[in-house]
């Protein structure tokens, strides 16, 4: 199995690739082993030493390590649990619970005119970019003119997202939807 690896933006996460479909559907974090239970894979990389989150796209896996060790020590053992993962045949997580999760964030039915004009922004405009990252932003809510993201994956803790939410998004969502006078990150 032939895995590339990508650097981030984040020096404390890499991107894998590993040529095969990762989630079939939506992306989903784990930002620590406790958050893991559902999904064999998650429990994998966390019981790789010195990994600290994990986060699953569609034909990725994002890894965020300690601050304290080196990837050239950490990446063959991330390699070895990917392949370990694939050659044991388990679901990356269970359907059930990754699909619920992510319909209730995407296709809520009481949405807004508004919030379905940037959740459309977001999906087509700012996602795509981002997961080539190795990251994903994902709408929490809209209140009083202010949206609210959770960064993801590369995005989760990295230096430059900040300027990321601030000059790009926020600026593109202004433009397109005048309502919207702030975006600001939401930690979970």
């Amino acid at each position: 199995m032939f895995i590339q690896v990508e650097p981030t933006p984040n020096p404390l996460t890499l991107k894998f690739l590993p040529g095969r479909t990762v989630t079939k559907k939506g992306t989903i974090f784990y930002q620590n082993e406790s958050e893991a239970s559902n999904s064999p894979f998650a429990k994998r990389m966390f019981a790789v030493d010195g990994v600290v989150s994990v986060f699953f796209g569609s034909d990725f896996i994002t890894i965020t390590k300690d601050e304290d060790l080196d990837w050239q020590v950490l990446k063959p053992m991330v390699l070895g649990a990917i392949t370990d993962h694939y050659n044991s045949g388990e679901e990356t997580v269970a359907d059930v619970l990754n699909q619920k999760k992510f319909e209730e964030l995407n296709e809520n039915q009481d949405d807004s005119d508004i919030v379905k004009q940037i959740k459309e922004l977001l999906d087509t405009r700012v996602r795509p970019a981002v997961a080539m990252d190795g990251g994903d932003i994902v709408y929490q809510k809209f209140e009083k003119g202010i949206v609210y993201l959770q960064m993801q994956g590369a995005c989760s803790g990295c230096p430059s997202s900040a300027a990321t939410l601030k000059t790009g998004i926020e600026n593109m969502l202004k433009h397109y939807v005048p309502e919207v006078i702030e975006v600001r990150p939401v930690n979970e």
